[in-house]
């Protein structure tokens, strides 16, 4: 066998063993809404823009729980916009979409929109313990991160 064909004959054992290994870390989870199953801490902070007024900073700390099915639903919530704070009652609701469902890419995207409320762009990875969020709505700079706290 000639040095080219072994070193070609190498090069593909490694690339298709690198693939093979890149495929086993998703261990099995797609780019599905069941990638978002569960209880999660959502902290983000930004501004809302007001016209002819300087921005109003904005700091939001919220539990949501992802029901693994496109909807979410908010057990507690609180909010501090321009220094004043306000505490949410349980009960808010949402629903969320996922980008190419059922596709083995390694990062996925991504809605979310609260029902009567904000809307945001989501980025994550097939595990969904930690989702990257940032508001969508005009006037809003507004990003933060979701972290998984239970199933």
């Amino acid at each position: 066998m000639s040095k080219l064909t072994t070193r070609t004959l190498m090069v593909a054992a490694m690339v298709f063993g690198v693939s093979g290994v890149a495929v086993a870390d998703t261990d099995g989870k797609h780019c599905t809404l069941g990638a978002l199953d569960g209880l999660y801490v959502f902290s983000v902070t930004g501004y809302t823009i007001v016209a002819g007024a300087p921005p109003q900073p904005k700091a939001i700390t919220e539990f949501i729980r992802f029901n693994g099915d496109g909807t979410l639903t908010s057990p507690a919530a609180t909010r501090s916009l321009n220094g004043v704070v306000a505490q949410f009652v349980p009960g808010g609701t949402g629903i969320y979409t996922v980008a190419n469902p059922d596709s083995t890419d390694i990062a996925c995207s991504g809605t979310l929109t609260f029902t009567g409320g904000p809307s945001f762009d989501l980025f994550f990875v097939p595990e969904g313990d930690d989702v990257w969020m940032i508001q969508t709505n005009p006037n809003n700079v507004l990003q933060g991160k979701v972290t998984k706290v239970s199933h």
